[in-house]
């Protein structure tokens, strides 16, 4: 049985089944075409496809200008179609279910380039207190891709300076390790010696990064340092912490860091999450290509 055969059992099932109406039916005949049409008959059955593809063709139909809707639309129509197919022990589980809908996506994560770190990392005043915590935080945040929240959460005993790396708990309380470059290491000894005894006065506290209150750093006190520096260093882009994050992936991809490894440092459960990324570093490439090469 072909594929567009298939489809139209599953369209049937809806009509029959599930009353759906006719413009619904339609929308959900087009999408799932355009997604069989994708993958392509015969090279990529429906049943060897993973949620990586999945993700990957969302992050394509938003790329072509598709509304967030849409591709929300699109998603289910998928993911119905494939609960279908599994009922009929046609697919072994549906590689959909998991896939966050589009409309939840603020947008394609916003990216620096390396140029524009290496002028958000030189901004702060190193020579004051505040100046190399948040030099401290910042080199700390690019080298590792935390999340904010697992930033600020960092203790004094979560760095591991003679081996290299740091320990976070990230979401649904998971440990894990991440390594870290020298760059962020010596600024985390530079800042603990000589400016968190400053900012604590005499508290003592957990927490590796502080207020100048001796106060553990909140997430947002954290963002008003992102667009501080943000300004200083010219950067006109929209950024928050979390352009960090996005910035370590993007740029660890670029330069062929793969995938699996990229998704244990960023702590995510499912690499459909990671694989976002990818797009980001291609669309990137292309976009240098264009602007550089001569016959582009």
């Amino acid at each position: 049985m072909d594929q567009l055969t298939l489809l139209d059992d599953y369209i049937t099932h809806l009509m029959v089944e599930r009353n759906r109406s006719r413009a619904t039916l339609e929308a959900y005949r087009r999408d799932i075409e355009r997604f069989i049409k994708e993958i392509g008959p015969g090279l990529r059955p429906l049943a060897n496809v993973i949620s990586p593809d999945i993700t990957g063709y969302m992050t394509k139909l938003r790329s072509a200008g598709i509304s967030a809707a849409s591709t929300a639309r699109s998603l289910a129509a998928i993911k119905g179609f494939y609960r279908y197919l599994s009922g009929q022990n046609l697919v072994a589980g549906n590689p959909a279910e998991n896939v966050e809908s589009p409309r939840l996506w603020k947008t394609i994560p916003q990216t620096l380039g390396v140029e524009e770190v290496d002028r958000l990392l030189a901004a702060p005043d190193k020579s004051t207190p505040r100046g190399l915590r948040d030099s401290a935080m910042l080199e700390t945040m690019y080298a590792t891709g935390l999340r904010v929240s697992e930033l600020v959460s960092l203790e004094v005993k979560d760095i591991n300076f003679e081996m290299g790396y740091l320990s976070v708990v990230g979401k649904g309380s998971k440990k894990r390790s991440v390594p870290m470059g020298e760059t962020a290491l010596d600024t985390i000894k530079e800042y603990r010696a000589n400016s968190r005894p400053k900012l604590m006065t005499g508290k003592r506290l957990d927490s590796l990064f502080v207020t100048r209150r001796g106060e553990p750093m909140s997430r947002q006190s954290f963002w008003k340092v992102v667009k501080l520096y943000a300004l200083k260093a010219g950067i006109t882009k929209d950024i928050s912490p979390h352009s960090l994050r996005h910035s370590f992936a993007t740029h660890l991809l670029e330069r062929g860091a793969d995938l699996r490894s990229v998704q244990r440092m960023l702590g995510h459960s499912d690499i459909s999450t990671t694989q976002i990324y990818t797009h980001v570093a291609k669309a990137r490439m292309k976009e240098v290509y264009k602007k550089t090469h001569p016959r582009a």
